[in-house]
């Protein structure tokens, strides 16, 4: 599965972004866009920032699942207490579902993979301990008395710690 997460600030501007794929089930976490959409992916989470916007005051809750899904991509949202937006674009990998979006059986004959199925309670459950633990990281970072409100990451630490979390969660 590839994997591409941004944090979106209140202005609705890209603070920090990530691509990484897979370390799972024999994963060497590199991301496995198709080069020809990869230009796109900012797109489509720029895309269901409306959706979390209809969403975020009613739910009332930070993480917000799997919210939107675009061809073979789902958006899963994650808001702080200040309105920063955690987005994670994932992709499975095309033989795990169909054009359609009907889940195909994992070809590997395993179904403890969480490429399996982009929107099973496992999926789901890893996709939240990562948001949880770049929370964490988040927090930690932006309570440094030289970051200002919106102001773009660059710090090579957090990206590591962003970057630990997908290895062990995703």
């Amino acid at each position: 599965m590839s994997y591409y997460f941004v944090i979106v600030g209140t202005q609705d501007n890209p603070l920090f972004e990530h691509e990484f794929g897979t370390s799972k089930a024999g994963g060497d976490g590199q991301a496995r866009f198709p080069e020809q959409a990869r230009h796109m992916n900012q797109f489509i989470v720029h895309s269901s920032l409306d959706i979390v916007e209809e969403v975020q005051w009613g739910a009332g809750q930070m993480y917000l699942k799997c919210i939107d899904r675009f061809f073979n991509n789902y958006v899963s949202c994650f808001l702080t207490g200040g309105n920063v937006k955690f987005m994670l674009l994932h992709q499975p990998p095309s033989s795990a579902v169909s054009s359609t979006g009907v889940v195909l059986a994992n070809p590997r004959g395993s179904t403890s993979t969480i490429a399996a199925n982009p929107t099973s309670p496992q999926t789901e459950e890893a996709v939240r301990s990562f948001m949880l633990e770049v929370y964490e990281s988040w927090v930690k970072t932006i309570m440094s008395p030289f970051y200002n409100v919106n102001m773009e990451v660059r710090s090579p630490v957090f990206r590591q710690r962003v970057a630990a979390a997908g290895r062990k969660y995703l």
